[in-house]
């Protein structure tokens, strides 16, 4: 459950960002900004459900799905393909995401 809300998080978070870019910098209409406030609040609802007593841990753990959700949105949504070095910055961020979550439950 902890991973579907990340990476629901991730989406809603960067649907909401990409709804204030595309209003900002592609001349999208403002309109754009109404789902990506929607999107937004769902991101901190779905963060806020996660597990992890502290928000801070939530928070850190949450960065390395982020990553890796930004790459792939690089890729399937902008048509740009990740680098080699952009996929292993993100697997090591999401080795310390987990490290992060692990070691929140062994305490």
């Amino acid at each position: 459950m902890t991973a579907g809300l990340y990476i629901a998080a991730a989406v809603a978070e960067i649907a909401g960002c990409f709804a204030v870019w595309a209003w900002w910098k592609l001349g999208a209409p403002a309109l754009w900004l109404v789902p990506g406030l929607v999107a937004l609040a769902a991101f901190a609802w779905f963060l806020a459900l996660t597990p992890p007593a502290h928000a801070g841990r939530s928070y850190a753990a949450y960065g390395g799905v982020y990553i890796a959700a930004s790459l792939l949105w690089l890729w399937l949504a902008e048509g740009q393909a990740p680098r080699l070095t952009d996929l292993a910055g993100a697997g090591l961020a999401l080795t310390g995401a987990a490290v992060i979550l692990w070691g929140a439950r062994a305490v």
